[in-house]
């Protein structure tokens, strides 16, 4: 997924003739105004021709050479502005694009631009947190980011807490496993005391048994020599 970030200055060109603002019909009868108009075309044409510059071969009017300032100080704003969304992007970033408008010098100016960068998920909740921090970055890094720009930190940002709380929720998965392992250990570790007590009980018994026979054997050894003795006397 690619969403774009993006710089937009729209600039227009607003030309009227004095013809059509003024109307071309002249009223006969006014010969003072006609001559006062004259005399003032006249002089407005001279401070056009002072005021007049050659700009790449092209003969500009001052308001021609306004227009063409404005022109270069946003083609400057709008390469600036996408050369920081590149820089910060980095991998994630793809390569600028800009629309363009004609100056009155007859040359190419950027007037908008856009820097794709791609909304990927890593293989793993902690690099998908990196590439949307890394987003978020690209996304605020010009000094005047757009609302798009925003927009693009904002999704982003988005990213980040859903990817935080999938690495919780399988932290919290393999706590629960260990958990559960170690239960079962210590159930083996139960069963094998338990076994092995039953196994040890007949040994006992039998052990038992034997001190007993030895206990008795030993009564009635003794008591028979003790008879034997008395007849002997």
């Amino acid at each position: 997924m690619q969403i774009g970030l993006n710089y937009s200055s729209y600039y227009h060109f607003n030309h009227s003739s004095n013809d059509s603002k003024n109307g071309n019909s002249i009223d006969l009868k006014d010969n003072d105004s006609i001559d006062a108009k004259n005399d003032d075309d006249t002089s407005s044409s001279e401070n056009n021709q002072q005021d007049t510059q050659m700009i790449n071969g092209v003969k500009l009017d001052a308001k021609q050479i306004q227009q063409l300032r404005e022109l270069q100080n946003i083609d400057r704003n709008v390469k600036a502005h996408e050369a920081a969304h590149q820089a910060a992007g980095g991998g994630l970033a793809g390569a600028a694009s800009f629309t363009y408008t004609r100056g009155p010098d007859n040359q190419m100016y950027a007037t908008a631009g856009e820097v794709p960068i791609s909304m990927q998920k890593g293989n793993t909740p902690e690099e998908t947190i990196a590439n949307a921090r890394q987003i978020v970055a690209a996304a605020m890094a010009p000094a005047d980011p757009s609302p798009q720009d925003y927009k693009v930190a904002a999704n982003a940002t988005k990213m980040e807490f859903e990817a935080r709380a999938e690495a919780m929720k399988i932290k919290a998965e393999e706590a629960k496993e260990k958990e559960e392992e170690n239960k079962e250990k210590t159930e083996e570790s139960d069963n094998v005391d338990s076994k092995n007590s039953k196994q040890s009980s007949p040994d006992e018994t039998a052990d038992k048994k034997f001190k007993k026979f030895v206990a008795t054997t030993y009564q009635q050894n003794s008591k028979n020599n003790y008879i034997h003795f008395s007849i002997a006397s």
